[in-house]
Protein backbone atom coordinates (compact mmCIF):
# COMPACT_ATOMS: atom_id res chain seq x y z
CA UNK A 1 0.00 0.00 0.00
CA UNK A 2 2.57 2.42 0.80
CA UNK A 3 4.56 1.41 -2.71
CA UNK A 4 1.32 2.23 -4.45
CA UNK A 5 0.89 5.75 -2.21
CA UNK A 6 4.51 6.68 -3.33
CA UNK A 7 3.60 6.23 -6.80
CA UNK A 8 0.60 8.15 -6.70
CA UNK A 9 2.51 11.16 -5.04
CA UNK A 10 5.33 10.66 -7.71
CA UNK A 11 2.96 11.59 -10.70
CA UNK A 12 0.21 13.63 -8.53
CA UNK A 13 1.51 14.99 -5.38
CA UNK A 14 -0.89 15.78 -2.55
CA UNK A 15 -0.12 18.71 -0.27
CA UNK A 16 -1.12 20.07 3.58
CA UNK A 17 -4.01 22.16 2.59
CA UNK A 18 -2.52 25.01 5.73
CA UNK A 19 1.38 24.76 5.02
CA UNK A 20 1.00 23.52 1.36
CA UNK A 21 4.27 21.44 2.30
CA UNK A 22 4.31 18.10 -0.34
CA UNK A 23 2.67 15.28 2.10
CA UNK A 24 5.04 12.40 3.06
CA UNK A 25 3.02 8.63 1.86
CA UNK A 26 2.60 8.58 5.85
CA UNK A 27 0.56 11.26 5.97
CA UNK A 28 -3.28 11.48 5.21
CA UNK A 29 -4.98 14.89 4.17
CA UNK A 30 -3.09 16.95 6.18
CA UNK A 31 0.66 16.98 7.74
CA UNK A 32 1.82 16.27 10.94
CA UNK A 33 3.36 19.14 11.74
CA UNK A 34 0.42 21.34 11.10
CA UNK A 35 -2.37 18.71 12.92
CA UNK A 36 0.15 18.95 16.05
CA UNK A 37 -0.24 22.57 16.19
CA UNK A 38 -4.71 22.62 16.35
CA UNK A 39 -5.51 23.44 19.83
CA UNK A 40 -7.91 20.50 20.96
CA UNK A 41 -11.18 21.18 23.00
CA UNK A 42 -10.32 19.55 26.57
CA UNK A 43 -13.34 18.57 28.87
CA UNK A 44 -13.68 21.54 30.63
CA UNK A 45 -13.69 23.52 27.53
CA UNK A 46 -16.70 21.53 25.93
CA UNK A 47 -18.27 21.54 29.69
CA UNK A 48 -18.39 25.61 29.15
CA UNK A 49 -19.33 26.24 25.77
CA UNK A 50 -22.32 23.51 26.63
CA UNK A 51 -23.59 25.94 29.59
CA UNK A 52 -22.98 29.18 27.13
CA UNK A 53 -24.54 27.52 24.04
CA UNK A 54 -26.64 25.38 24.98
CA UNK A 55 -27.72 24.09 28.46
CA UNK A 56 -30.77 26.48 28.97
CA UNK A 57 -32.59 26.40 26.48
CA UNK A 58 -32.79 22.58 26.93
CA UNK A 59 -32.89 21.54 23.46
CA UNK A 60 -29.20 19.92 22.94
CA UNK A 61 -28.78 17.33 25.68
CA UNK A 62 -25.32 17.21 25.20
CA UNK A 63 -22.40 18.20 23.05
CA UNK A 64 -19.08 17.56 22.00
CA UNK A 65 -16.28 18.73 19.93
CA UNK A 66 -12.65 18.25 18.34
CA UNK A 67 -10.63 21.45 18.05
CA UNK A 68 -10.79 25.06 19.06
CA UNK A 69 -11.29 27.27 16.10
CA UNK A 70 -8.21 30.17 16.05
CA UNK A 71 -8.41 32.65 13.99
CA UNK A 72 -5.73 32.86 10.94
CA UNK A 73 -4.29 29.45 12.16
CA UNK A 74 -3.92 25.77 10.86
CA UNK A 75 -7.56 24.59 11.71
CA UNK A 76 -8.65 27.91 9.57
CA UNK A 77 -7.00 27.18 6.66
CA UNK A 78 -7.94 23.45 6.65
CA UNK A 79 -11.61 23.96 6.80
CA UNK A 80 -11.70 26.97 4.16
CA UNK A 81 -10.35 24.18 1.54
CA UNK A 82 -12.93 22.02 3.00
CA UNK A 83 -15.85 24.88 2.06
CA UNK A 84 -14.52 26.82 -0.97
CA UNK A 85 -11.77 24.60 -2.64
CA UNK A 86 -14.20 21.03 -3.34
CA UNK A 87 -12.00 19.10 -0.93
CA UNK A 88 -13.59 16.61 0.02
CA UNK A 89 -11.37 14.26 1.19
CA UNK A 90 -10.39 17.08 4.10
CA UNK A 91 -13.99 16.31 5.21
CA UNK A 92 -13.97 12.65 5.77
CA UNK A 93 -10.32 12.91 7.14
CA UNK A 94 -11.95 15.48 9.99
CA UNK A 95 -15.24 13.26 10.35
CA UNK A 96 -12.89 10.46 11.44
CA UNK A 97 -10.89 12.41 13.80
CA UNK A 98 -13.78 13.34 15.61
CA UNK A 99 -15.35 10.03 15.56
CA UNK A 100 -12.33 8.69 16.92
CA UNK A 101 -11.73 11.17 19.54
CA UNK A 102 -15.60 11.05 20.67
CA UNK A 103 -16.75 7.62 20.34
CA UNK A 104 -17.21 6.71 24.18
CA UNK A 105 -19.75 9.58 24.39
CA UNK A 106 -21.40 8.91 21.10
CA UNK A 107 -21.54 5.58 22.43
CA UNK A 108 -22.70 6.92 25.75
CA UNK A 109 -25.46 9.00 23.86
CA UNK A 110 -26.55 5.58 22.07
CA UNK A 111 -26.86 7.58 18.24
CA UNK A 112 -29.49 6.21 16.36
CA UNK A 113 -29.15 9.12 13.10
CA UNK A 114 -26.44 11.44 12.29
CA UNK A 115 -27.77 14.74 10.77
CA UNK A 116 -25.44 16.86 9.40
CA UNK A 117 -26.58 21.07 9.27
CA UNK A 118 -28.25 21.82 5.99
CA UNK A 119 -27.46 24.41 3.90
CA UNK A 120 -29.95 26.70 2.01
CA UNK A 121 -30.55 25.29 -1.15
CA UNK A 122 -29.35 28.66 -2.83
CA UNK A 123 -26.11 28.41 -1.08
CA UNK A 124 -25.66 24.96 -1.85
CA UNK A 125 -25.82 25.06 -5.50
CA UNK A 126 -23.40 28.10 -5.19
CA UNK A 127 -21.02 25.61 -3.69
CA UNK A 128 -22.03 22.61 -4.71
CA UNK A 129 -22.26 20.85 -1.82
CA UNK A 130 -22.66 20.95 2.00
CA UNK A 131 -19.10 20.53 4.19
CA UNK A 132 -20.75 19.06 7.19
CA UNK A 133 -22.08 16.06 4.52
CA UNK A 134 -18.70 14.96 4.09
CA UNK A 135 -17.57 15.25 7.90
CA UNK A 136 -20.61 13.65 9.11
CA UNK A 137 -20.07 10.40 5.85
CA UNK A 138 -16.41 10.25 7.36
CA UNK A 139 -17.63 10.12 11.02
CA UNK A 140 -20.08 7.10 9.71
CA UNK A 141 -17.09 4.91 8.25
CA UNK A 142 -15.85 5.13 11.94
CA UNK A 143 -19.22 5.07 14.13
CA UNK A 144 -21.29 2.36 11.37
CA UNK A 145 -24.57 4.70 12.67
CA UNK A 146 -26.57 5.95 9.94
CA UNK A 147 -26.58 9.10 8.38
CA UNK A 148 -29.36 11.55 7.08
CA UNK A 149 -28.28 14.25 5.04
CA UNK A 150 -31.54 15.33 3.56
CA UNK A 151 -34.12 14.81 6.81
CA UNK A 152 -33.93 18.78 7.29
CA UNK A 153 -34.07 21.37 4.74
CA UNK A 154 -33.08 24.95 5.04
CA UNK A 155 -36.16 26.94 3.92
CA UNK A 156 -35.35 30.09 5.04
CA UNK A 157 -32.00 31.82 3.44
CA UNK A 158 -30.58 33.53 6.24
CA UNK A 159 -28.19 36.54 6.59
CA UNK A 160 -24.52 36.25 7.40
CA UNK A 161 -23.88 35.83 11.21
CA UNK A 162 -20.66 37.08 11.19
CA UNK A 163 -21.31 40.63 12.78
CA UNK A 164 -24.23 39.53 15.14
CA UNK A 165 -24.56 38.78 18.82
CA UNK A 166 -26.08 35.99 19.91
CA UNK A 167 -29.52 37.33 20.25
CA UNK A 168 -29.81 38.08 16.92
CA UNK A 169 -28.34 35.12 16.01
CA UNK A 170 -30.99 33.15 17.04
CA UNK A 171 -33.87 35.51 15.83
CA UNK A 172 -31.98 35.28 12.21
CA UNK A 173 -32.13 31.59 12.38
CA UNK A 174 -35.73 31.28 13.48
CA UNK A 175 -38.20 29.16 11.37
CA UNK A 176 -34.84 28.58 8.96
CA UNK A 177 -35.41 25.15 8.43
CA UNK A 178 -38.06 22.10 8.33
CA UNK A 179 -38.22 18.29 8.39
CA UNK A 180 -38.73 16.15 4.95
CA UNK A 181 -39.66 13.17 6.34
CA UNK A 182 -40.95 12.95 9.76
CA UNK A 183 -41.32 8.84 10.29
CA UNK A 184 -37.00 8.69 10.61
CA UNK A 185 -37.02 10.49 13.34
CA UNK A 186 -39.88 8.74 16.00
CA UNK A 187 -38.40 8.21 19.07
CA UNK A 188 -34.48 8.74 17.91
CA UNK A 189 -31.64 9.52 19.20
CA UNK A 190 -30.04 12.10 17.06
CA UNK A 191 -26.43 13.99 16.82
CA UNK A 192 -25.90 17.12 14.58
CA UNK A 193 -23.17 17.76 13.01
CA UNK A 194 -21.04 20.86 12.06
CA UNK A 195 -18.00 22.00 10.85
CA UNK A 196 -17.62 24.70 13.50
CA UNK A 197 -20.08 26.14 16.17
CA UNK A 198 -19.91 29.60 16.92
CA UNK A 199 -22.68 30.80 19.53
CA UNK A 200 -25.10 27.85 18.61
CA UNK A 201 -28.12 29.47 17.33
CA UNK A 202 -28.12 27.29 14.06
CA UNK A 203 -27.85 23.94 15.92
CA UNK A 204 -30.75 24.67 18.66
CA UNK A 205 -33.18 25.72 15.68
CA UNK A 206 -32.53 22.65 14.25
CA UNK A 207 -32.56 20.69 17.69
CA UNK A 208 -36.07 22.38 18.41
CA UNK A 209 -36.97 21.15 14.79
CA UNK A 210 -36.20 17.48 15.40
CA UNK A 211 -37.20 17.57 19.05
CA UNK A 212 -41.24 18.96 17.77
CA UNK A 213 -41.30 16.44 15.50
CA UNK A 214 -40.74 13.27 17.46
CA UNK A 215 -36.94 12.87 18.27
CA UNK A 216 -36.23 11.28 21.67
CA UNK A 217 -32.94 13.27 22.42
CA UNK A 218 -30.67 15.81 19.95
CA UNK A 219 -27.22 15.84 20.59
CA UNK A 220 -24.73 17.99 18.92
CA UNK A 221 -20.80 17.96 17.55
CA UNK A 222 -18.14 20.13 15.58
CA UNK A 223 -15.03 19.54 14.45
CA UNK A 224 -14.29 22.73 15.72
CA UNK A 225 -15.90 25.85 18.65
CA UNK A 226 -15.33 29.19 18.39
CA UNK A 227 -15.82 32.72 20.56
Amino acid sequence: MKFLTDISDFFLPRFCPSCKYKLTSTEVVVCNSCLSKIKHADSERIEIEFTRKFKNEKIIKGFTSLFVFEKDKELQDIIHDLKYNGKFSIGIFLGKLLAAAVNDKIQEWKIDLIVPIPLHHLKRAERGYNQSDFIAKGMKKILLVPVKSRLIKRVRFTETQTTMNLVERKENMKDAFALRRNKLLLNKNVLLIDDVITTGATTSECGRILLECGAANVYAASVAIAD
